[in-house]
């Protein structure tokens, strides 16, 4: 079985507070895009496991791969056999876009199918949760109102599919426990559902990503990426989770190949 593992967009991002757990609790809206990874699984002929990968290189051992947790967790309650897995990966690493995310949720998607679990959505988005904080978002894959540590939401009717976004991500990889060191929590003065109810126009100057101000002293070529992007035509343009990448939303198609080397580029429909 194969399916293509998403990634998303954090459309404004506030950290609310600090909790007593050590994570932090967060505003965000979640917006899935078109971009994948590829994830194939299917039954081991042989009875063993194997875990392989291509495209983008993952650094790490199998086991810390989200993967291969998901299938570890999934074989501990549920009667799955050996498996072989590949992922061809593509989503950027570290660019706060959720690819690993992805992976580990359809692989969760995968294994119900695979072995006819009959797992409902409730209790895929419950094995999800304990994977990451935004992993149960990708195992119904709609645009949502995310709280709590990201693992919680409600439901958002945001409407974008007449635009067109444009990724950036430079050489950059950041690791969001990182990312969470520098900041300092603060209450959410107007909410975020409100603020995506205004004209997109007016997104730019009340729609924030709290990471930005400390990501972008820390690495400015983050920030010109994201002038680059206004410079470009984009409507709306912000980093995307703890970052690195940028995203644009744009009301044409922006041409954008040439405009920044080095770095990885894509263009599509919202």
């Amino acid at each position: 079985m194969i399916s293509f593992p998403n990634c998303k967009i954090n459309l404004g991002l506030k950290i609310i507070e600090r909790r007593s757990d050590g994570f932090h609790n967060i505003e965000t809206i979640f917006y899935p895009l078109n971009l994948t990874d590829v994830l194939e699984i299917i039954k081991s002929p042989d009875g063993i496991f194997s875990f392989q990968t291509g495209g983008i290189k993952i650094s790490g051992k199998t086991e810390d791969n989200l993967c291969k947790k998901a299938y570890d967790m999934l074989c501990k309650d549920l009667p799955i056999s050996p498996v072989k897995i590949f992922l061809f990966k593509n989503i950027p690493i570290g660019a706060g876009l959720g690819g690993g995310s992805s992976d580990a949720a359809h692989t969760i998607l995968l294994l119900n199918k695979l072995f006819d679990l009959k797992l409902s959505l409730e209790k895929m988005e419950d094995y999800a949760r304990l994977l990451g904080s935004d992993c149960a978002f990708f195992i119904r894959n709609k645009p949502v109102f995310a709280y709590s540590k990201g693992d919680k939401f409600g439901e958002i009717k945001i409407k974008l599919k007449n635009y067109f976004y444009a990724i950036v991500k430079p050489e950059i990889n950041i690791n969001t426990s990182d990312a969470y060191l520098n900041i300092t929590p603060k209450p959410n003065k107007k909410s975020i559902i409100e603020i995506t109810k205004l004209p997109i126009e007016k997104w730019k100057d009340e729609l924030k990503n709290d990471f930005e101000e400390t990501i972008f002293q820390q690495f400015p070529e983050i920030k010109i990426i994201k002038n680059k992007l206004y410079q470009k035509g984009a409507i709306y343009s912000a980093m995307s989770g703890s970052g690195s990448a940028v995203y644009g939303i744009f009301e044409k198609k922006p041409k954008i190949k040439n405009f920044f080397p080095n770095c990885f580029c894509q263009v599509g429909k919202l």
